[in-house]
């Protein structure tokens, strides 16, 4: 007897909303399994803005990855009517030397992206609420924006629903086992027990613990995003003259940022990228603290004065760190009928629309023609 279900998704947050999309518009018998409510905000999933950019100073690597994502967000924008995508412009700056500048313009100049390089005197007269350092200069991406990331997994499950998948939400997984011979796959959940031909394990913060067969070392760090209201008013912050940026001050801190896009006294969203603490999905703490406030106005007193207003709100959000800080995306090494998607370190939602693509590839067809090698779970093998 066949089992009723053709892949069984774990997850359905950025990625796994998106597989499922993709899956059961492909014509797959699709079960989407999530321990929270739909577009939940216990994960990496929410705080109503993620970055997007093509001149990615990560790797090279990730620039045709992007291109597609480009062209898949356009699609479900057109299939749903929904904006999930806005194109603000972009500014990545900090030292010339510096990681965010300097990797910037190597994808750019790689894969012939259009960019434009901004003195110090270019960003304050094109962007008056920015005070970079003498030593600063920016590069400058016209089709950098942001994503809406509820609205995201939202709108992909909602049409996955729509292609035939069956959702359920609130029910735990357990436990998984794949069979050895590479054919079905058994799922535990606190409901019951499921059956497939295969599955794919998106997990997000809870992945260390679902995949710890890989061997990885998968790091989950506790991260804020916070909101303030401008001195001056919100006017110079929105949508059309304010652009997405990511700042790399002197000491080599990241910050990054967004245009506000509410309406009255809603703020200007404003992160670190890289200084959060360990925790675990049961151990985060989701306290905002006044010392964490402080610390990120000191750099908002240097670099974006107007912006050092009211504290309005806090969200905390998980990181899930892989040891390079890059991707894992692949066909299980010991089980093909098994996918996974996990350790996107901070900067993976923007891949959201392509990853599910690629997973979809990798259980209907055992490969895909996207570039995935460095995702690949076993460059870690012989570390």
């Amino acid at each position: 007897m066949s089992a009723k279900y053709d892949v069984i998704v774990i997850g359905l947050g950025a990625m796994g909303s998106t597989a499922a999309y993709q899956l059961a518009k492909r014509g797959q018998r699709v079960l989407g399994l999530e321990q929270f409510g739909p577009a939940h905000d216990q994960g990496s999933s929410h705080g109503g803005s993620r970055i997007i950019r093509q001149s990615y100073f990560e790797d090279p690597a990730y620039v045709p990855l992007l291109l597609r994502a480009y062209e898949l967000w356009d699609e479900i924008e057109r299939e749903s009517g929904e904006e999930i995508l806005t194109v603000t412009g972009g500014l990545m700056m900090g030292p010339p030397d510096s990681l965010t500048v300097s990797g910037s313009i190597e994808s750019s100049k790689q894969w012939n992206l259009a960019y434009e390089v901004l003195e110090t005197d270019d960003i304050r007269r094109r962007f008056p609420v920015f005070n970079p350092s003498p030593n600063s200069i920016a590069l400058y991406e016209e089709k950098a924006g942001f994503v809406r990331p509820e609205l995201s997994v939202y709108t992909h499950l909602l049409h996955a629903e729509k292609y035939g998948a069956v959702l359920r939400f609130f029910e735990s997984v357990r436990s998984w086992e794949a069979h050895p011979s590479g054919e079905g796959v058994r799922v535990v959940t606190n409901c019951g027990t499921y059956e497939a031909g295969k599955i794919i394990i998106s997990a997000g913060a809870w992945a260390p613990q679902l995949l710890k067969d890989l061997g990885i070392s998968l790091q989950v760090e506790r991260h804020i995003q916070m909101f303030f209201e401008p001195t001056g008013g919100i006017e110079p912050f929105r949508v059309g003259k304010h652009p997405i940026y990511i700042w790399e001050a002197d000491d080599n801190v990241q910050l990054y940022g967004f245009p506000s896009f509410g309406i009255g006294a809603e703020g200007a969203k404003v992160a670190f990228f890289r200084k959060g603490k360990q925790c675990t999905p049961e151990t985060i703490d989701r306290n905002v603290y006044d010392h964490e406030v402080g610390m990120i106005r000191e750099y908002l007193a240097q670099g974006l004065p107007q912006l050092n207003g009211r504290f309005l709100q806090g969200k905390t959000c998980m990181y899930t760190n892989t040891p390079d800080e890059h991707f894992v995306i692949s066909a299980h090494p010991d089980y093909p009928q098994v996918a996974v998607a996990a350790g996107f370190s901070g900067h993976g939602f923007k891949f959201a629309s392509v990853v599910g693509e690629i997973l979809a590839d990798l259980v209907i067809d055992g490969k895909t023609n996207h570039p995935i090698d460095l995702f690949s779970p076993q460059r870690f093998a012989y570390k």
